[in-house]
């Protein structure tokens, strides 16, 4: 071992009696009566001293003030290097960071978010098959070459596997883009068994609700069926009145709403009124003088109310 490792680890002398010049850094970096007692000092190397003070600022509980004290060499003088806030073995520390597309959960988006993919994604997989290879075509003839202009083709020298660079038109790319098909990436064999999972545990045959419903959806008359491979196993409830709407259900799945499963009684019919023709009731079409509240002959206060 070196006499220059033996030294850096062997805390200078006049370095580690600095403790007043490390507590008065440390106070004019904090404020007075926030540093707390001194906790030790560790050697950092030749003439290079680091104090520890503890921290009394609420929220900062194991933290501690690190003040770094120097000398030059054969000096008598020490000058502080630094002074910061460190945390200390039993400091509260915010959890470890974790990358936002670790952290991310379902129902996390909302409007406007962006949700970029990374380009080994497994559960996507490129949207048509083959890759950017030049068709097994044989150079253009003499023949085909006057139907060139007609065609709105492109003519290469030699074949097409002797290419530099491969004809955008043509191209596999090029054909499924002008047909509409053409999307960079679709899901994966992994992508559907992923999402056929996350479907049957929300609304599959096991559910509470599917266990206690008179019938499956398969049956139902709510069941918007869906294109695909998912199809088979899959579809959309269309009912406003199931927890379901607007969901991708198994067709296991099931509900106290199906269109079958119970037909909502009419609403009772009054009976037709019964007419009695055997008799007539006389209706007369004045009431009678003496059937009133006002007598019918006038005195002088019926005539000063107005009354006839």
């Amino acid at each position: 071992m070196s006499a220059a490792t033996t030294r850096s680890r062997t805390p200078d002398r006049l370095c580690a009696e600095a403790v007043d010049l490390a507590r008065a850094a440390a106070e004019e970096a904090a404020a007075p009566g926030v540093v707390g007692e001194h906790e030790g000092l560790v050697s950092e190397g030749d003439r290079v001293v680091t104090h520890f003070f503890g921290c009394r600022e609420a929220g900062y509980r194991g933290w501690r003030w690190a003040v770094t004290v120097a000398r030059a060499s054969r000096a008598k003088i020490v000058t502080v290097d630094e002074a910061v806030l460190l945390p200390g073995p039993d400091a509260v520390l915010a959890p470890e960071w974790v990358p936002w597309s670790e952290r991310l959960r379902p129902g996390d988006m909302g409007p406007g978010d962006l949700l970029p993919t990374e380009a080994d994604d497994l559960r996507l997989e490129p949207g048509y098959s083959g890759e950017e290879e030049p068709p097994p075509n044989s150079a253009v003839s003499h023949e085909m070459a006057d139907l060139v202009e007609a065609e709105d083709a492109d003519v290469t020298e030699g074949t097409p596997a002797h290419l530099a660079v491969t004809p955008a038109r043509g191209s596999i790319a090029a054909v499924a883009e002008e047909l509409g098909m053409r999307r960079a990436r679709v899901l994966s064999r992994y992508g559907l068994h992923a999402a056929a999972d996350r479907w049957e545990e929300s609304y599959g045959a096991k559910t509470p609700m599917a266990q206690a419903a008179p019938a499956s959806c398969m049956s139902c008359g709510f069941l918007a069926r869906i294109g695909g491979s998912l199809g088979q196993a899959f579809g959309v409830c269309a009912n406003e009145f199931s927890p379901a709407d607007g969901h991708v259900v198994s067709l296991g799945y099931g509900c106290g709403g199906h269109s079958e499963a119970a037909v909502m009684p009419k609403p009772p019919q009054p009976a037709p009124p019964v007419i009695d023709e055997t008799r007539v009731d006389p209706f007369p079409l004045r009431p009678s003088p003496d059937s009133g509240s006002v007598p019918a002959t006038e005195d002088e206060s019926t005539a000063e109310l107005g009354h006839s």
